[in-house]
């Protein structure tokens, strides 16, 4: 691999020359901000090797580095080895910005000119490069075409998977009756029209879902709205009749994706609400009226669930559960009958029974299926090359989640396979208690995940331990795994959290070269009561599986942690035992026994 990358390098250096630039910054986004991004768009990965969701290429004419958060810090570590590209780890001290390193670079070059793809590179992330580059010794940011159309041989077209539709029991709302919430909230910001440019957005606003994305039900379009039609953006050959008659009704008409920048130019209100974080930079320069730049109100729209939503995500989680149940006793038999297991062999298993579920359409994410070392790489996946066979000692960290008709799901679990250190049981019995402490957490309506965040590490700090990545993060309605604007996380989020939300709940430690602990479950924001002091909040458990209990050390719960996990756990028996056969009913009730 070290040689493919020196090759693609050296092309995308030829193309620099010919473009007059003396670096290039390849993020890892699409046209359309997306965190993950379809095949066509993995320009970053292409280019260094490094697979991860987040992290920023930047190459000058003698150097390459990539900047990644702490999520992958060991995986890019091993997976840029033996290429020309530094490891840059985020937020860590030390680490230069791509600013700093580029001004460092370009020390004494008459050529500072830096090139970005102005289609995969947001407003507000393309003002923010160039004021930094600016400020280090007058750098000019230069936004370009795409370099990868030139040098990428045999690229991935941009994929055409047809769109279906989200029946109305689930959604719970029409498209026509969001599309006037939505014009409603823009008269507010004294816009007569927006641009949707993100793709769950899009989805969620026409209750439509799509195949574009690998594990997320998205398809590639925009969708401009005015004051009184919508158009949407998309290649017509993903449409069906059934999809066109559809959208026609509820006032939303179709052009080609192509379009789109005719589409902006032609607006005919007087203002057009672009959002400067989900919207291309090259975009705006086809606005002929007034931009107001502001963040879009879908997003905060779509976080908050209505009733129909809630209840087909009680739905999906107890069918997600049954398939957890059903792989945890398949996975303590094959272990107790000795069978060869690895990583490869348990998360193939594990979709295999989430596949066997009503309504199952994929996998959320790939799963992690890290056992000990393997699961300190906090975002680990098992590959033919990574996987190793499972011993019936030490722990198995499994993140997996699953999209069905009724809602998205995200649950981790780590498992005992057997014996374990004083250590591991110390860390996991520190790790449930910060996940009982947030789940358990009562707050006024309005904190923001910044100040939750705190309360699930406390614990663990009170022990000198940290984990870097968030302890939450929203969940879509069979939409993407990841959803904001709220999030559960020690860097600043002001987005408020409100009744109707879901939220993940997943404190981690990871020990390198030893293991990783990480307990996960999906929650749902729900009213508690009503004070002098105004309105509280608190969470409510959507995932339903046991907690692994034998790692626990007493000694170190409350007692009224205990009283938090017994109730949880007899929530999970009493959803999940009616849908189960007599042996597994029989297996839960063990598992979910109340601790002492």
């Amino acid at each position: 691999m070290k040689n493919e990358i020196s090759r693609r390098l050296s092309l995308l250096r030829q193309w620099m020359e010919s473009q007059g630039v003396g670096a290039v910054i390849v993020p890892t986004s699409d046209p359309h901000q997306s965190e993950y991004t379809a095949a066509h768009w993995k320009a970053r990965e292409y280019i260094s090797g490094f697979n991860g969701s987040a992290g920023t290429a930047v190459v000058t004419r003698n150097g390459a580095a990539l900047w990644t958060d702490s999520r992958y810090f060991i995986a890019a570590a091993q997976q840029l080895e033996g290429t020309d590209f530094v490891l840059m780890k985020e937020k860590m001290e030390g680490t230069p910005t791509p600013a700093q390193w580029l001004d460092k670079q370009l020390e004494g070059h008459e050529n500072r000119r830096v090139a970005i793809d102005g289609m995969v590179c947001s407003k507000a992330m393309a003002d923010q490069l160039a004021k930094e580059l600016k400020e280090r010794g007058g750098m000019e940011l230069v936004a370009t075409g795409d370099p990868f159309d030139t040098i990428w041989p045999q690229r991935p077209p941009i994929p055409q998977e047809p769109v279906r539709r989200q029946p109305l029991e689930l959604a719970g709302e029409a498209a026509s009756l969001k599309l006037e919430r939505i014009r409603k909230e823009l008269r507010a910001l004294n816009a007569d029209g927006m641009l949707m440019a993100t793709l769950d957005d899009i989805a969620w606003t026409l209750n439509l879902r799509g195949g574009d994305v690998h594990c997320n039900p998205v398809f590639v379009s925009y969708l401009l709205v005015d004051n009184n039609r919508a158009t949407l953006y998309i290649n017509k050959e993903k449409l069906s009749a059934d999809i066109c008659d559809y959208l026609g009704k509820e006032g939303i008409d179709v052009d080609d994706y192509e379009n789109v920048a005719a589409g902006i130019a032609g607006f005919s209100g007087e203002n057009i609400l672009m959002d400067p974080d989900q919207t291309a930079q090259k975009l705006y320069d086809f606005a002929k009226v007034n931009v107001v730049e502001t963040a879009s109100p879908v997003p905060m729209m779509k976080a908050v669930k209505n009733d129909c939503e809630i209840r087909a995500f009680h739905e999906a989680m107890a069918r997600d559960g049954v398939a957890m149940t059903k792989f945890l006793i398949w996975l303590e038999k094959s272990m107790a009958e000795g069978e060869r297991l690895t990583e490869l062999t348990v998360s193939h298993k594990l979709e295999q029974l989430r596949a066997e579920q009503c309504g199952f359409r994929g996998l959320s994410f790939d799963t992690i299926a890290a056992y000990q070392e393997h699961g300190a790489i906090v975002h680990y996946e098992p590959d033919e090359e990574s996987d190793i066979p499972l011993k019936a000692e030490g722990l198995l960290l499994l993140d997996s989640g699953a999209q069905y008709d009724e809602g998205t799901t995200d649950i981790t679990r780590t498992i005992p396979l057997g014996p374990l250190t004083d250590e591991q049981r110390r860390i996991y019995t520190l790790v449930l208690k910060g996940h009982l402490r947030l789940q358990n957490l009562h707050f006024p309506d309005g904190a923001c995940g910044t100040q939750l965040d705190a309360i699930a590490r406390q614990p663990l700090w009170e022990h000198g331990l940290n984990y870097l990545h968030g302890t939450g993060h929203g969940v879509g309605a069979c939409l993407n795994v990841h959803e904001g604007p709220h999030q559960i996380r020690m860097e600043y989020r002001p987005a408020p959290l409100h009744a109707g939300m879901t939220v993940t709940n997943e404190p981690g430690i990871y020990l390198e070269n030893r293991f990783g602990v990480r307990i996960e479950n999906t929650l749902i924001v729900v009213d508690d009561r009503q004070t002098e002091f105004g309105r509280f909040l608190k969470f409510e458990p959507l995932t339903l599986c046991p907690i692994a209990v034998e790692p626990i050390v007493r000694s170190l719960m409350t007692d009224e942690e205990v009283h938090w996990l017994n109730r949880y756990h007899r929530r999970v028996f009493e959803v999940l035992s009616p849908r189960l056969s007599d042996d597994e009913r029989t297996w839960l009730q063990q598992a979910t026994r109340p601790l002492a």
